[in-house]
């Protein structure tokens, strides 16, 4: 069994073009190794129809037989890692062939270095699948919703195991340039089949990678090659702008720098982008508008349920000059009568989430105000979901919330397949506890379907766990899309 497996791991790595064919013998000796296997013979089997999920699953299991690793999530993605590094090629060929590739085009580069996340097993392609993904149309344009199912749950003994391990700091986090090819731990993933492609960006050395939990088409992530914090600033702007004249097929964002409004990891200065349109995107300007001293700048208010102001210009280095002007604006900027505090107590709480692209000849930038300030009411966040919404999304409402795609709680899947069953049946959900707090929300909703079946119950949910994310999204916004939030709106551009 061992030999037929290895045989067909080798294999994938050939047919993908991961090992050359000059290398098989070496590959095959170095899986070998890794489960103290002496001998080896060139056993027959299927190598023409391949599944990579199922090899490794039948390499792991005897590697939890032979007693070489637990029988545990964490352990098994710590070897399975271990074992697509065998068929990797080493960092400076991966790099060498990214530049080789982006000679003929950026995006030839990109096309090339997404293919090989993936086949490498670092992107698992067949986790991402299990992610529940829909569409949902509303006055702001269609909005992408996903159930993320793709990040395993740490089991106990991991949990365990983590608790009890030697504290360390290397790698620093899971963004710094020391985890290419790190073998992993217990609380730390594994990285042995990671590979980063340098960039240069503002002078300095970055790291470009894709996200391994991609959302949305060639998720990628742009970080700093130091580990230095987060900062929302002139420089930026600059970089993000540095990116995307490396990669004009790409769009590239921040989260913001502050708690409740920025991001997961606000410890690494990085960026997040890919080969994806959002809604955000899409959405139209509602109102233009010129700031003196920048009239070559277009500048306008857009469609969305965020506050963000759109600029516009074949000069790159004159957005940057006026998104720096706009925050160094919005950081001083109180509004009491719109509820805006630029700090209470010494605690700063207006930033700003940034969105660079190519739009045609134009560069564009997306400026989305935020601000975290919090009260008695609302003590997770003014401008964060409310209570009322914490059923379906009670998380920080970062860029790609900020774009238009939710990102739900795994919880989500097992509490819709369970109000599906308790809605049909007509059950009274308030006596689940799993579902109760659902309760209100499907009460509002129930009266706007006279039919519901097992036809269509499913598309229900769904288009409902849409509106509620929308409703998500305008509680994030500082400036609500009613007369009266435009005009409080409005009020802030005069002072620019």
């Amino acid at each position: 069994m061992l030999y037929e497996s290895v045989k067909k791991l080798v294999q994938y790595g050939i047919s993908t073009g991961l090992t050359p064919e000059t290398e098989r013998i070496y590959t095959t000796n170095l899986l070998l190794d890794l489960f103290h296997e002496d001998d080896y013979e060139d056993v027959e089997c299927d190598t023409e129809h391949i599944v990579l999920e199922e090899v490794l699953k039948d390499l792991l299991d005897e590697a939890v037989k032979r007693g070489i690793i637990e029988d545990s999530i964490t352990y098994r993605d710590l070897f399975d890692t271990k074992l697509m590094n065998c068929l990797m090629p080493r960092p400076a060929q991966v790099q060498a062939e990214f530049r080789e590739k982006y000679a003929e085009s950026p995006q030839a580069a990109t096309e090339y270095y997404y293919k090989l996340s993936q086949d490498s097993d670092y992107i698992r392609r067949y986790r991402i699948k299990k992610d529940r993904k829909w569409t949902v149309d509303t006055k702001y344009g269609t909005l992408d919703i996903t159930i993320n199912l793709s990040k395993p749950e740490k089991d106990p003994k991991a949990i365990a195991a983590a608790g009890a391990a030697k504290s360390s700091s290397y790698p620093k986090c899971q963004l710094c340039m020391e985890n290419e090819g790190y073998a992993g731990r217990a609380n730390h993933p594994a990285r042995e089949n990671h590979r980063i492609i340098p960039i240069t960006i503002q002078g300095k050395k970055w790291g470009f990678q894709y996200s391994p939990y991609v959302y949305y088409n060639e998720h990628c992530i742009v970080f700093n090659g130091e580990h230095i914090p987060m900062k929302i600033d002139r420089s930026a702007f600059a970089k993000l702008f540095d990116f995307i004249k490396l990669f004009p097929h790409y769009f590239l964002g921040s989260n913001a720098d502050l708690p409740i409004v920025g991001g997961s990891i606000l410890s690494h200065d990085h960026f997040q982008g890919g080969n994806y349109t959002f809604a955000m995107a899409k959405a139209p300007v509602i109102r233009e508008f010129t700031i003196a001293g920048y009239e070559d700048v277009k500048a306008g208010i857009v469609k969305w349920p965020l506050s963000v102001i759109r600029l516009q210009c074949t000069d790159p280095d004159r957005i940057i000059d006026l998104a720096d002007h706009i925050l160094g604006k919005w950081r001083s900027y109180t509004d009491k009568d719109a509820f805006i505090f630029a700090e209470t107590d010494g605690t700063p709480h207006n930033t700003i989430t940034p969105i660079a692209r190519r739009r045609g000849d134009l560069f564009e930038l997306d400026l989305t105000l935020r601000n975290n300030i919090t009260t008695e009411e609302h003590p997770l966040g003014v401008y964060h979901p409310h209570a009322k919404l914490h059923h379906i999304k009670k998380e920080n409402i970062g860029l790609i919330e900020v774009m238009g795609l939710a990102v739900l709680p795994a919880r989500l899947k097992g509490e819709l397949e369970l109000l599906r069953e308790y809605i049909l049946e007509k059950k009274e959900i308030r006596s689940n506890e799993q579902i109760a707090k659902h309760a209100d929300w499907v009460d509002e909703f129930l009266s706007a379907y006279p039919e519901i079946t097992e036809d269509n119950i499913d598309h229900i949910l769904e288009q409902e766990v849409g509106k509620v994310f929308c409703q998500v999204l305008e509680d994030a916004g500082v400036y609500k899309c009613t007369d009266e939030g435009l005009a409080a709106f409005e009020r802030f551009i005069k002072v620019l």
